[in-house]
């Protein structure tokens, strides 16, 4: 395994929630409660095709076990942006509930139905839904992070990247929050959308078959890190044949270029998808590596989990 630390060179409304089952979530401070799942939308998203449940982006709740510490994820499963695979999304949700984190495994909509930026949007709109109820289900609003694996991590990535500014007079009093998350996770991610080292399944399912220049551009995430993306924790393998690791290598480099920290776990071997790991004595070493991180952004208490 190479693990390979790099920090900057600087400076390092209820009524918008469906009434069901409710999940009783216990503090210091009293007892609040959490919907269990419940869509990202009242009524119909914005672009929505149908009625049907892959229609309907929503977030499934992970409640920590004891005592929360206020820090919450919105967990993107990949799936190439046609399915959304069950062992990236509760597996890890399961594991940031068990050391105090709220998690909340997101439903985006999935193409070829769906196609940028609807799935931007969905990502987006989960990180406000969390940010706008963080005081009523006890969660610090400035704790709120993104995790991805593979082209969730590639839409985990657009939510670090392309955060949209703050809307003091939006409509929607749920827009009127940022969507910037603090922290992002992205494992063997999909970054960039050319050609030379994309994930073509991927691509085709965002952008179509034929996409512009621009948007491939646009959509490359290795090209829209700024000063302003939140600190990353990278994870990838060498001899994925899936995604290459060159799309981890240039985001990595991308965030190094413009002082963002960022902490990247580079394993020798590991197929694409392993998640946390398994029982591979190296790649189950990530998830420890991330609470060492977690803890170093109070995301979790420093010598605690």
């Amino acid at each position: 395994m190479v693990c390979l630390a790099l920090a900057s060179l600087l400076f390092l409304s209820t009524g918008h929630l469906s009434q069901t089952t409710r999940l009783a979530l216990f503090q210091n401070t009293g007892s609040v409660s959490i919907p269990a799942r419940f869509p990202l939308w009242d009524g119909a998203a914005p672009g929505a095709l149908g009625t049907a449940s892959e229609d309907i982006p929503n977030l499934t709740t992970y409640l920590p076990r004891g005592v929360s510490t206020g820090a919450a994820f919105v967990i993107c499963p990949g799936g190439g942006y046609v399915f959304l695979s069950r062992d990236e999304g509760e597996l890890p949700a399961k594991l940031l509930s068990s050391v105090g984190i709220t998690a909340f495994v997101l439903q985006y909509r999935l193409g070829p139905k769906y196609h940028n930026p609807v799935m931007k949007e969905d990502v987006m709109r989960a990180i406000r839904q969390v940010r706008f109820h963080a005081k009523e289900w006890g969660i610090d609003p400035n704790k709120i992070g993104i995790m991805g694996f593979s082209a969730g991590g590639h839409l985990a990535g657009t939510a670090a990247t392309l955060f949209d500014s703050v809307n003091p007079n939006a409509p929607d009093p749920i827009d009127r929050v940022s969507s910037r998350p603090d922290a992002a996770v992205l494992v063997y991610p999909v970054i960039t959308m050319r050609k030379s080292f994309t994930h073509i399944g991927s691509r085709e399912a965002l952008l179509g078959k034929n996409p512009s220049a621009g948007l491939v551009k646009s959509m490359s995430i290795e090209e829209q890190v700024t000063p302003q993306t939140p600190p990353c924790f990278v994870v990838a393998s060498f001899d994925d044949h899936t995604v290459p690791i060159e799309n981890s290598l240039d985001f990595v480099r991308a965030c190094w270029k413009n002082h963002v920290p960022v902490e990247f776990h580079l394993y020798a071997h590991g197929e694409h998808g392993f998640a946390l790991g398994g029982s591979d004595p190296a790649l189950s070493q990530w998830p420890h590596a991330l609470k060492a991180w977690l803890a170093g952004l109070n995301f979790l208490p420093r010598f605690g989990g």
